[in-house]
Formats: structure tokens, C-alpha cells, sequence
């Protein structure tokens, strides 16, 4: 095939998770889709629409698409039982949109109450003058040495949707109430604008999620990677001059990576504080008794749960640990114990 011309860049629709790509590297493209893997950058159009009827853009807004729009998006998997299952990998006859912030993929499974995913044509791989594929890895954060200073507090959660983000915003707002320089952060999952906007909204210091540390996506990356890419976090809201940290974590407990990452010594030893957010008490006792497995224990419980007296109560009953509603994760007296806890455990790990 002959390679698509560089013309049709200017007025397609980049999308969130390219807001990193220096697009003065970009000087060709190919069409070695089998080629492609997670986080190369991929030019398609859009061929007929299902799920997903909007993109969303690096300046914070959704874009409705039609078809025959051209869009910027990258090649990666994705996992979100709510939605789609997919597969970083491009079929040159037809791929699909399986995220709004910018992935592109093979959909292997769908949520039935969902529709089918927006189908895409590609059209181009993206290429610098060297003729080296254009990838979110090589826009990603530097390293740094001083991950290890900043106290974390981890919220992760019994699934999709049980209240992790809004978990993560709030305490931040507390943090940040408190009068302390706090980095909200978003360590795995698939690149959207969503919670990052909603961590934005808080007023935290600073706001970074796993696409700054180039992956579009950290399903089916190796442990190790993502491990480095949330050091890569840490270590950039240290050189930020962040006093504290709290991250989310996607997903439930029983998702591939985020099973991995709690049963690696590697978080235990990270962790200053740990938040549980689930729906309902059978989830809270057995995310409870989950974490336990691993010497884990949250210092709170929170999330959809939180919205029912009764829900709370038998909960706390069930577990033992406290339940906080949004509310007192806001309350900068609350949030401040949640920070003196935290110093406390980094002090005493030191």
C-alpha cells in the first residue's frame, strides 16, 4: 500500500491520550499494522459508529465524531467489564474504538447492555524521520530517584464504578484543605479524561495518571512496568514539591494487574494509607478479607456503600473498619489524620 499522505494530520481529531506527542517528530507514516503495538500512535477513520459517539480531546473537551473524521489515537488493550474487553492489536480491514480518550483495538468480549464498539479503518502508523514509530513511551515522565519520599494513600476498589474516583478527588480536596501540596494520581486503567478532570477540579497541586508515564493502557502490561510507570508518578510529584500523594488504583481486586500490584511487596512497602471503595457490605467483607491476605488492611471503607446509614452500618459491623462518606473525605480536619497517619508510617518505615 502506498504510505497515506502526512496532509491528513492537520485537521484530524487527536485525542487525550496524545496530549504528550511532540507532533514536530511526526514525518511519515506506514501501514505495517501488524506491526503495531501498545502506545503506537495510529491515524484512522472513523467508519460507522456504536458505543462510543465522541473522542475525547488533549484540551479537556469531548468531540463528537462521525463518520469518515479522521482521528489521532493509540494502539493498546483495554479491559472494563462495564464495556469492552480489548486487544492491542490493528486489523488493517477494521479495528475498533475502544475508549473515548484514544484507544484503538481488537473488542474480544462486550458487556451485553452495552452497544457494540465504534468501528474504525486505519490508515496510517505514525513515524519520525527515522522511520521509528511515534510512541506514547517515548513522551513518558523521566524516572527519578526520590519516588520513595512522598507518602502515598492507595484507594483501590471492589470493581468498575464503585466509587474509587470520586474517593480520590475528595480526599485530595481534603488534603489540599488541610493546606498541604498534594498530587492526585491515577496509577492504572485505561487513558480517559474523566477522573483526571474530576482530580483537576479539587485543586490538587498536580494531576498525572499512567498515560504520563506512557502507556495508553496498563492492561496486560508486565508487573514491572507498571510498577515502574506509578514510580515514575511518585517521583514526579516529589520534584513537583507534592507533600503527599493519593493514587487510584482501577478496577476491583480480582483485575489481572491490580491483583498483581496488591499482592507485590512492592505496594505494602509503598502504602501509607489504604481506602476500600465498594457498593455494598458482602463486597466490603470480602474486599476486607481479600486484603488481609496479604497483610493488608484499609483504613477506611468507602464508595457507593457510603450512601446508605444501613449499608454503612452493616459494613462496619461486618469488617471492623470505619466507613467514610465523600463528605468526611473532603473534611479537611479528617484528611489531615489521614496525613499525620501517613507521615507517621513513613517516618516509622525509615
Amino acid at each position: 500500500m502506498t504510505p497515506p499522505p502526512l496532509s491528513l494530520l492537520p485537521a484530524s481529531k487527536w485525542t487525550f491520550a496524545t496530549r504528550r506527542v511532540d507532533r514536530t517528530l511526526i514525518a511519515g507514516m506506514d501501514t505495517d499494522f501488524h506491526e503495531a503495538r501498545a502506545g503506537d500512535l495510529v491515524l484512522a477513520q472513523v467508519e460507522s459508529l456504536g458505543q462510543h459517539r465522541r473522542v475525547q480531546l488533549p484540551c479537556g473537551r469531548p468531540s463528537s465524531i462521525y463518520p469518515g473524521d479522521m482521528v489521532v489515537l493509540a494502539c493498546g488493550a483495554r479491559y472494563a467489564p462495564d464495556q469492552f474487553e480489548g486487544l492491542a492489536e490493528i486489523d488493517p480491514t477494521g479495528a475498533d474504538l475502544l475508549a473515548g480518550g484514544g484507544c484503538i483495538g481488537r473488542m474480544v468480549a462486550r458487556n451485553d447492555r452495552v452497544k457494540s464498539a465504534t468501528r474504525l479503518l486505519p490508515v496510517g502508523r505514525l513515524l519520525d524521520q527515522t522511520g521509528v514509530p511515534i510512541n506514547l513511551e517515548r513522551f513518558a515522565l523521566p524516572r527519578s530517584e526520590r519516588a520513595g519520599e512522598i507518602p502515598v494513600i492507595f484507594v483501590l476498589g471492589s470493581a468498575m464504578n464503585s466509587g474509587k474516583t470520586l474517593a480520590t478527588a475528595q480526599l485530595a480536596l481534603g488534603l489540599r484543605r488541610a493546606g498541604y501540596r498534594v498530587a492526585a494520581l491515577k496509577g492504572t486503567g485505561t487513558g480517559a479524561f474523566g477522573d483526571f478532570n474530576e482530580y483537576a477540579d479539587t485543586g490538587a497541586h498536580l494531576v498525572a495518571d499512567f498515560t504520563d508515564a506512557g502507556m495508553i493502557t496498563t492492561y496486560r502490561e508486565p508487573l514491572a512496568r507498571v510498577k515502574d510507570g506509578l514510580n515514575r508518578l511518585l517521583g514526579h510529584a516529589v520534584e513537583q514539591d507534592c507533600e503527599i500523594a493519593v493514587m487510584e488504583i482501577a478496577d476491583g481486586l480480582f483485575q489481572r494487574e491490580t491483583g498483581q500490584l496488591v499482592a507485590d511487596p512492592w505496594f505494602a512497602a509503598r502504602l501509607s494509607g489504604l481506602i476500600f471503595a465498594c457498593g455494598d457490605a458482602v463486597a466490603a467483607a470480602g474486599g476486607v478479607a481479600q486484603l488481609a491476605r496479604f497483610g493488608l488492611r484499609p483504613d477506611a471503607l468507602t464508595g457507593l456503600l457510603s450512601c446508605s446509614p444501613m449499608a454503612a452500618a452493616e459494613a462496619e459491623n461486618a469488617t471492623g473498619v470505619p466507613v467514610l462518606r465523600k463528605d468526611d473525605l473532603a473534611d479537611p480536619a479528617e484528611a489531615n489524620s489521614f496525613a499525620l497517619r501517613a507521615f507517621h508510617d513513613d517516618l516509622r518505615a525509615a
